[in-house]
Formats: structure tokens, C-alpha cells, sequence
């Protein structure tokens, strides 16, 4: 399953995205996406981070959300980010590209992560669309199950879980074996989220 962000291949996708407020803000304050605004605005609501966090995000590049982590739990916290992309580095982040759903990606990742226990996983993964509804979200609830599948074997009891997924068949049994995991979940479409997008995310809270 390939893990891309959105084609730029449109001419008038590219108009509407650099007039987008978010992707000039970006600019602005010099941050690597427009995702940033995202995370900023589920963390406000949910309270995901603090200091000395063990953190994995799954998808990561351009690295967006890494930054944003990384200002969170400071010096002490520990951030693992993996991609199929290529990712610019970031200090104190450990990088691996790959696909995680390659156990060979996998086995690395979780040698990297030690002894840590894993605070919180993040999956930003997004699948390449091809504008078929039924594909595309389809696609996106498959690197849902990867990533509620690596929170199965890495993640601490009381953890938490933030994934963005698609609307779409197969999300309502994807909720339910997410409700089977955790003890509170949520779902949020933050303003950054493009309105006619498919987006939404999940949050996870309290691993049983």
C-alpha cells in the first residue's frame, strides 16, 4: 500500500492550495505543512502531549507533526517518526524510512524504541487517490488497521491513539474494533481539514 501525501499533479488544486490560509501561514511561521494546524487544534481539545513522551508518527513527512511533538514533550521525550518518504532531519528524532508495514521496517522501528514504553501513536498515513470514493477510503481504513495494529504491540496500557481515516464503508466496523482497544474515542475534523475532504480524525484515549 503505497503512503503518499495528496498528488499535486492539478494545476487547479495547486491554485486553491497556496491560497489556502493554513498553507500561507505555514509559510509564515516557516513550518514544514499545513498539517501542523491540525495537530495544534486536536492537542488543544484533547490534551495529547506532555514532557518526556515516547511518541511514534507514523507518516510523517514532510515532518509537520514531528516539529510540533517535539516542541511539546521536550528534551526528555522521545520521537521515532517512519514514512515511505524521504524526511529532512529533524534533531533529537529518530527517521526511518520505510514501509511499516514491512516487518523488517517494523522489527527496526520497535529496536529503536528500546525498552521505551510508547505514549502515544500517531498515524497521519494517507493513501494516493485516485477520486473513487470506495477505493480511496478503502485504502485509507487498510493503513488505519496498520497503524491500530502497531498500537496492539507497542503501545502502553492508559496509551493513546490519534489516526486520520476516511469516511466511507468500513469505517463504522473500523470505530468499533478502535472502541475495543480504547475506552474513550472521539472523532475530529479541525478547521485546517478541508471541508469537501473525507478526513477525519480519530481520538483514542486510554488504552485497556
Amino acid at each position: 500500500m503505497v503512503n503518499r501525501k495528496r498528488s499535486m499533479c492539478s494545476s487547479g488544486w495547486l491554485q486553491k492550495h497556496f491560497k489556502d490560509q493554513y498553507v500561507k501561514a505555514a509559510h509564515r511561521q516557516k513550518l514544514r505543512s499545513r498539517s501542523w494546524f491540525k495537530l495544534d487544534a486536536i492537542n488543544r481539545m484533547d490534551a495529547l502531549f506532555s514532557t518526556g513522551m515516547t511518541v511514534i508518527d507514523l507518516g510523517s513527512a514532510p515532518g509537520g507533526w514531528t516539529l510540533y511533538v517535539k516542541n511539546k514533550i521536550g528534551r526528555t521525550g522521545r520521537i521515532v517518526a517512519c514514512d515511505i518518504l524521504s524526511m529532512c532531519n529533524i534533531s533529537g528524532v529518530n527517521f526511518l524510512q520505510g514501509d511499516c508495514s514491512n516487518p523488517n521496517i517494523f522489527k527496526i522501528l520497535c529496536t529503536w524504541l528500546g525498552q521505551k514504553q510508547v505514549n502515544v501513536v500517531l498515524s497521519d498515513m494517507s493513501p494516493n487517490t485516485t477520486g473513487i470514493s470506495i477505493i480511496d477510503v478503502s485504502r485509507s481504513i487498510y493503513l488505519g488497521n496498520l497503524a491500530l495494529n502497531i498500537c496492539r504491540s507497542v503501545l502502553m496500557r492508559r496509551g493513546t491513539f490519534l489516526v486520520k481515516v476516511f469516511q466511507g464503508k468500513g469505517l463504522d466496523k473500523y470505530l468499533c474494533d478502535v472502541h475495543s482497544l480504547f475506552n474513550i474515542v472521539r472523532i475530529r475534523k479541525p478547521d485546517a481539514s478541508r471541508s469537501h475532504s473525507r478526513e477525519v480524525y480519530i481520538v483514542a484515549k486510554e488504552r485497556k
